[in-house]
């Protein structure tokens, strides 16, 4: 069976990649087990009943696509960084810290010895600065293309995994560091993985749920969002990177900064971002909405409608 159509509704692009995830959950049907153990969160959770306080294993998968995650601007060894800071981005997202990790490259027969070469040295000094062994992988043929995906093991640092789930109307919204412009700045490849601040997090009783923003807030804030409530942001209080607008911190994607959710009163929510101050001065942490009950006024907070993220398949 040929594996592409002309045909447009027999595409997956006619799908798009939330109802492409529902039907890939229903074809794997008892073989997926639920989130955090299967699809639906940052990493998936292995259930090992071995692994002891603070010791749940983690595991995520991310690739870096020619054409797609980067381009002849993008130097090869910030590829190689690029691909390791995806991965450890959603290690973080989780309270969590690297293992290790092995890497798959699939790649036409004329891409150019040096530059692979490049892509490595760039993947082995951002491995050995977070101390990830890379401890093997697989090579193969693309005819036209150049993907390396990186699957990484991870550990949480406490007794606590923070997921993407439990978030409640009356939680606060917060997010670390600023938003937008992440191709024209060079973000993209050259961010930090929040893997301190993530762990941090994950220690405090009063996060709900957590994430990493990768597809750009507007679209990322819904998989927080609870069932029968909204996310209310106000546009005046979001942290936006320098020379860019309020569509560009909400739509660009590719930040790679923690957004969370946190419980209690409005004293609770600035002790919090005292107590990050303090622990990390050179991040900011900007609490930037709240979550409602569906159908609440909306009194000056953001139209998500007219924003969007990155939509694969799209």
């Amino acid at each position: 069976m040929h594996p592409f159509s002309n045909n447009p509704s027999d595409t997956i692009a006619a799908l798009g990649e939330q109802k492409l995830l529902q039907r890939i959950r229903r074809w794997l049907g008892s073989a997926m087990p639920a989130a955090p153990h299967g699809m639906g969160d940052d990493c998936a959770v292995l259930p090992s009943p071995r692994a002891g306080r603070g010791r749940t294993p983690l595991v995520t998968v991310d690739p870096v696509i020619y054409g797609e995650h980067f381009d002849d601007s993008v130097a090869p060894r910030a590829v190689g960084q690029k691909l390791l800071s995806r991965n450890l981005s959603d290690i973080a997202a989780m309270g969590g810290r690297p293992n290790a990790a092995v890497v798959a490259l699939a790649l036409d027969p004329r891409v150019r010895i040096d530059w692979l070469e490049g892509f490595y040295r760039g993947l082995a000094a951002n491995a050995r600065r977070h101390g990830v062994p890379l401890v093997g992988g697989d090579l193969a043929t693309q005819r036209g293309g150049l993907v390396a995906t990186l699957t990484l093991l991870g550990r949480a640092t406490g007794p606590r995994v923070i997921t993407r789930a439990g978030a409640c109307v009356g939680d606060f919204i917060a997010v670390s560091g600023v938003l937008g412009g992440s191709l024209a700045s060079g973000h993209h490849w050259k961010f930090t993985p929040r893997l301190a601040e993530g762990a941090w997090l994950a220690a405090r009783p009063e996060i709900s749920a957590m994430m990493d923003l990768s597809d750009g807030l507007a679209k990322d804030i819904h998989t927080l969002t609870p069932p029968r409530s909204r996310a209310a942001l106000f546009g005046d209080l979001l942290p936006i990177r320098g020379g860019h607008d309020l569509h560009a911190a909400l739509s660009d994607g590719e930040d790679y900064e923690l957004l969370f959710t946190l419980r209690g009163e409005p004293a609770a929510a600035r002790r919090l971002v005292a107590a990050w101050r303090k622990k990390f001065p050179r991040v900011p942490l900007t609490v930037i909405g709240r979550l409602e009950p569906a159908g609440a006024p909306s009194d000056g907070t953001i139209d998500l409608t007219a924003h969007h993220g990155f939509e694969h398949f799209g």
